[in-house]
């Protein structure tokens, strides 16, 4: 999401190995999986309390809850006998059957709740097109040449990849993947829209864009030692309660201050690995913010876990649940080990933005005199890459890039 920046993770500290783990000594009961014997509540966030230590503030109050969603959670809790892991909280608010983005909400674009690289106009779709032409031809120019955008919302990046009009246009076979129905709805007639991922192998490419961030995710708390923070219904508001950790889990930090907080990313990795199992020959691009977990362990959480609606920061992520996005910053340590890593402001240069903006500013000093809608679109280039390229915002977003 276009918003405050991202810190750029040093890509030098990001070890291809997994450190050891400290954990309690604690364990998982078999009679009870996921909730241990010494679940305990952590404290609880009030509206009047801001000034907590962020490490200790989890809860907030019941204003602006989107009651169907809210119930939801609530006999998941009831279900799962007092309390539901993070993730399954967050697929919930944001996937479940009255989700921030099942229901309809979840908009990208200047009208919606937040802004991508794509939404910011037609130049980074073109950018993209010279890529897949690029990549085509490294390919042997193959047809079909499977495209499969992951998590294409309304399919903004899909018309501009057409409307570019790029030389590998006639093998071409664009499949625009999206969760939502309202969203798929709005899909171009050009691409093949899907719900889910496909399965068969192919040749080609597969990119997420600003996905992985909006995948759920489980959250650790060290509290003299690493615990789970699972949330559960507390009257009409939702708490988290930390629980020991039940199974090895070699990414968290050897070493952390005492309430720092981890997002273990288990759907991204298993999106990544999946994804690359399709791929017979191409690449996997996920475009994201992204860190590594020892960053997260050592920042403000609010810093890397946030929450949105209507292009502004939202609540706290227990709080209106089902009417605002949450995001998470992608540790790249967590993922399989990519082939390369760069900003997008540099992939966007290596994949020919200057001269494609260089190509609007004289296309509009040509038509300047009587602008027309084209003329129009190409003067835009130039605002258009100064936002892509913005080494505080976009441009220092992360391409991740895996080859096969």
């Amino acid at each position: 999401m276009m918003t405050e920046s991202s810190q750029r993770p040093n890509l030098r500290q990001i070890s291809r190995s997994t450190p050891t783990s400290t954990y309690p000594s604690e364990r998982c009961s078999a009679s009870e999986p996921r909730l241990c014997e010494s679940m305990r509540a952590i404290t609880v966030w009030k509206p009047e309390s801001r000034a907590t230590s962020p490490s200790s503030s989890v809860l907030s109050g019941a204003d602006g809850l989107s009651r169907a969603a809210a119930d939801h959670v609530r006999r998941a809790i009831a279900g799962a006998g007092g309390a539901i892991r993070f993730d399954d909280f967050v697929a919930i608010a944001l996937y479940g059957e009255h989700g921030f983005y099942t229901r309809g909400g979840g908009r990208a674009g200047r009208r919606g709740d937040f802004l991508t690289s794509p939404e910011v106009g037609p130049l980074f779709g073109a950018v993209i097109a010279r890529a897949l032409d690029a990549w085509w031809e490294e390919l042997g120019r193959p047809d079909p040449y499977i495209v499969v955008d992951a998590g294409a919302g309304p399919g903004t990046l899909a018309r501009a990849v057409m409307a570019a009009q790029p030389r590998c246009a006639h093998a071409l076979s664009y499949r625009a993947v999206e969760i939502s129905a309202a969203q798929r709805a709005a899909h171009p007639p050009t691409v093949t829209s899907l719900a889910a991922m496909p399965e068969q192998r192919l040749t080609g490419v597969i990119i997420a864009n600003e996905l992985l961030d909006n995948l759920p995710f489980r959250l650790f708390v060290n509290d003299g030692g690493w615990r789970e923070a699972l949330v559960a219904s507390d009257g009409e508001r939702f708490v988290e309660r930390l629980v020991p950790v039940c199974e090895p889990r070699t990414c968290l930090p050897t070493s952390a201050a005492h309430g720092a907080r981890v997002a273990v990313q288990e759907a991204a990795r298993t999106l990544v690995e999946n994804a690359l199992k399709v791929i017979q020959r191409g690449r996997l691009i996920v475009i994201d913010y992204c860190t590594t977990t020892e960053s997260m362990a050592g920042r403000p959480w609010r810093q890397w876990l946030r929450t949105y609606a209507s292009h502004a920061r939202g609540a706290h992520y227990l709080s209106a649940v089902g009417e605002q996005d949450i995001t998470v910053e992608v540790a790249i340590d967590q993922l399989p080990s990519p082939t390369h890593v760069t900003t997008q402001a540099e992939f966007l240069r290596a994949y020919g933005i200057e001269p494609l903006v260089e190509e609007g500013r004289t296309a509009w000093q040509q038509s300047a005199a009587q602008p027309d809608l084209a003329a129009m679109t190409m003067r835009s280039r130039v605002s258009e890459a100064a936002a892509l390229l913005d080494p505080k915002g976009l441009g220092a977003f992360s391409v991740v890039e895996w080859r096969r």
